[in-house]
């Protein structure tokens, strides 16, 4: 009988042979949307080993075809990173109606020990729609209290949350008290009136990250809640402020600068024009709101919401766009047609594809892994056959995850072809 020593070893050997014999797979011919902000007219992308192998301009290289596995010719299709959708329920609920199937808060307001990834789940049939548009991430986000808890970066794949996983826990959700707020019925503004509580609200967080920022230095009792909390002082974790108002987006950002915080995003922001130099000057990166909304302030003009993207752009802030709001987790496959709404209205269109890529990558801190089409990155992305931020045009016809073939359809596809030809 062999010796179990060398078995290992010439296992290992044939292993190492197989994955040696691997050739990548190559796409030509794509208008490649990097994800940086370019684009390749005529790309030559390769894919080996579920990673980018290569990223080049088809006219400028010879191409051996004996050197590759498989030639997919996508000529006169584009390529695009996968679209990535941060702050959104997608995966811990599924109708919206339907009480039982609602995962994404918890009782109590402070729960910073909440985790979204446990809750996460691989069978909900609103994923495998959100995919058909090109969205293959998403940032999985309590909602609830002050302090709801923990988000997740998941992939729209896998057979469990295990699988699904790209970056576990990445930050805390504050849900940031409003100084002010609106009394009258939604078809009436009426008044704005002070919120009393305010100081009082921001007295108690202040005493909690005290709490909390002196248990991350030295401790030897165990507090879950605490514990949860360490990651924001240690650089592990982004502290994610949910705040539209622009007084309190900068008595936020002096909430932070009081604790030192690591990483600080603020979500929604919806007045974040008017702090432009406030953000810059303390390196606050901003998660806006959804595009496709009204303006939240009476005598502001309709567009004001598709134009703030532009004006960001332009002012030098980074941001990503989400879509959060009424039916989210649905509404997640828009996210690319708030991107072209956004192109409609000033933003150009390489910095709008980066809004849902590269720069929610760099925003969630997954951009080593992906949001753009470089090599050693992730083959995650998909080829259209039009373009991907137009609704009239978007069909998404193949794409990888992982540099593993997503299966694109889903139950409305299948109602779709079911009743068609009756």
């Amino acid at each position: 009988m062999m010796n179990k020593k060398y078995l290992n070893l010439l296992l290992t050997l044939f292993i190492t042979i197989a994955v040696q014999a691997q050739k990548p797979t190559l796409f030509m011919g794509a208008t490649a949307h990097l994800g940086n902000g370019t684009k390749i007219e005529n790309a030559a992308i390769s894919m080996l080993n579920g990673k980018i192998d290569m990223v080049a301009d088809a006219t400028r290289i010879r191409i051996d075809p004996s050197a590759f596995d498989t030639i997919y010719r996508v000529h006169g299709k584009h390529l695009y990173p996968a679209f990535i959708v941060p702050n959104t329920t997608l995966g811990i609920t599924e109708i919206d109606a339907v009480r039982a199937s609602n995962d994404y808060r918890e009782t109590g307001s402070i729960n910073p020990n909440v985790r979204t990834l446990i809750a996460y789940n691989t069978d909900s049939k609103i994923a495998k729609t959100v995919r058909s548009n090109g969205v293959f991430i998403a940032q999985v986000t309590p909602r609830g209290g002050t302090i709801s808890g923990q988000s997740s970066v998941m992939h729209l794949a896998g057979w469990n949350w295990e699988d699904a996983a790209l970056r576990i826990d990445d930050g805390i959700h504050l849900n940031w008290p409003s100084s002010y707020y609106q009394s009258g019925w939604w078809a009436e503004p009426g008044s704005t009136k002070v919120n009393k509580k305010y100081n009082e609200s921001i007295t108690t967080l202040k005493r909690f990250f005290k709490k909390a920022n002196s248990y991350a230095k030295s401790s030897s009792l165990m507090d879950l809640r605490m514990e949860s909390m360490k990651g924001l002082f240690n650089g592990n974790k982004t502290l994610y402020i949910h705040a539209n108002n622009a007084s309190d987006m900068l008595d936020a950002i002096s909430f932070t600068n009081e604790f030192s915080t690591s990483k600080t995003v603020i979500v929604g922001a919806e007045d974040a024009l008017k702090i432009v130099d406030e953000l810059k000057e303390n390196n606050i990166s901003l998660i806006l709101n959804r595009v496709h909304r009204l303006p939240s302030k009476v005598g502001s003009p309709v567009d004001e919401p598709f134009r703030q993207a532009a004006k960001l752009q332009e002012a030098g802030i980074l941001f990503c766009l989400s879509y959060e709001g009424e039916m989210e987790a649905m509404g997640a496959r828009n996210l690319p047609f708030s991107a072209g709404t956004a192109v409609a209205h000033g933003l150009e269109y390489e910095k709008a594809i980066s809004s849902i890529t590269l720069n929610t990558a760099q925003i969630l801190g997954i951009d080593r892994h992906c949001g753009s089409i470089e090599k050693g990155k992730d083959a995650t992305f998909f080829i259209s056959s039009g373009d991907a931020l137009d609704m009239r045009t978007n069909n998404v016809e193949i794409a990888y995850i992982k540099g593993v073939e997503v299966d694109l359809n889903n139950h409305q596809k299948e109602l779709f072809d079911k009743y068609k030809n009756r």
